[in-house]
Order: C-alpha cells, then structure tokens, then sequence
C-alpha cells in the first residue's frame, strides 16, 4: 500500500486515478522525501 510503505509497485491506472480525482496532471503529484538521513 502507497500510504504505508509498503508498495513494490505502481499501477498505470493509479496515478490516472489520482490525477482525474484531483484534477491535476501526473508531473503535479507529490514527491517522496525520506524523512531520516539514513533512507536518502
């Protein structure tokens, strides 16, 4: 699951799903940064 980390993957259709529900294009999503320095 993407919220817990646990994710191996993305699906195509999951960032098209979050862009048409927040109407916004796929370079618009969040980044991912690492909140310790030892995951960086």
């Amino acid at each position: 699951m993407l919220k817990n980390g646990r994710a191996n993957a993305v699906r195509f259709t999951t960032p098209e799903a979050m862009c048409r529900m927040l109407e916004c294009q796929p370079v618009d999503l969040p980044e991912w940064v690492p909140d310790d320095e030892e995951e960086r």
